[in-house]
């Protein structure tokens, strides 16, 4: 974990509520800080501790100017000649403020793969949410990165257009899915965290989470009615009430009939407990 930048840029999600200390207020990181960051790591590395990753962080450090994170991707390859591959989160926004060309440079000089929370589909729950940016634009910047040879993980928030959406927010979710056809997909299931805009519109009554069959529902519509060329599919995050780990279109009959018969079942055994779900 390499941090390049504090903090998120946009930082106005209504369900976020990671970066709302007043130290985390988005900036980059020096250079020289960065350099001596990375040349401790190199110490380790020649200590004999193999470094084969390496993640940019924070929020959306993609934002950067393309230059600024050449310069970084530069030092990596020079003093960590392990490494195999550097991550970074991107959101639409900052994948679409650089050009084909930037991109290309960028994974030329060993950006392999962007983490995009794109979180829904629906253009009404994505401006609810304020997350800045439209399903269409989402689906532009996974072209984008196609382009350019960059791998794309992508995730969804499940329940995040509460019960009032439920249903449009997974029709719309398996509809974006299939026009990115990223090959990772992560599914999370929505937390509603105190503090945050989203906890304020809970307690006011205006928004309500679905119940855990009612994730599960959305799920398996996601599940359903997505189409990919090759996927791997995660429903396994600590949120989940259902882990799921699939490789698609291969495993999606699995996973479906396994969705169906917890959804026929409606026991609550067959779920991970509350206590494991803590984040």
């Amino acid at each position: 974990m390499l941090q390049v930048s504090l903090g998120c840029s946009h930082n106005k999600c209504t369900y976020c509520a990671m970066y709302d200390d007043p130290s985390q207020k988005f900036r980059v990181k020096p250079l020289a800080q960065v350099r001596t960051d990375v040349g401790d790591a190199a110490a380790y590395a020649a200590s004999g501790l193999t470094i084969r990753r390496v993640f940019l962080c924070d929020g959306d450090a993609l934002i950067l100017p393309t230059d600024h994170l050449l310069e970084i991707l530069q030092m990596l390859r020079d003093q960590i000649p392990s490494v195999r591959r550097v991550g970074i989160y991107g959101d639409a926004r900052s994948i679409l403020r650089k050009s084909p060309a930037e991109l290309q440079q960028l994974q030329q000089a060993g950006l392999g793969i962007v983490y995009h929370g794109v979180e829904s589909g629906d253009d009404q729950v994505l401006e609810r949410i304020v997350k800045g940016s439209t399903a269409g634009e989402a689906i532009a910047a996974a072209h984008l990165l196609r382009g350019a040879g960059i791998r794309h993980s992508v995730m969804v928030m499940l329940g995040i257009g509460g019960q009032e959406r439920s249903v449009e927010h997974a029709v719309a979710t398996a509809r974006i899915l299939t026009a990115m056809d990223p090959p990772f997909v992560g599914a999370l299931t929505t937390t509603v965290v105190p503090n945050t805009p989203l906890a304020a519109e809970q307690d006011a009554g205006e928004f309500v989470l679905p119940d855990q069959w009612g994730l599960l529902a959305e799920l398996r519509t996601i599940l359903a009615e997505s189409t990919f060329t090759r996927c791997r599919f995660h429903a396994n995050h600590a949120s989940n009430y259902l882990p799921l780990s699939l490789n698609l279109p291969a495993d999606q009959q699995r996973g479906l009939e396994q969705l169906d018969r917890v959804l026929q079942n409606r026991d609550e055994d067959d779920l991970r407990p509350e206590y494991l779900r803590g984040l």
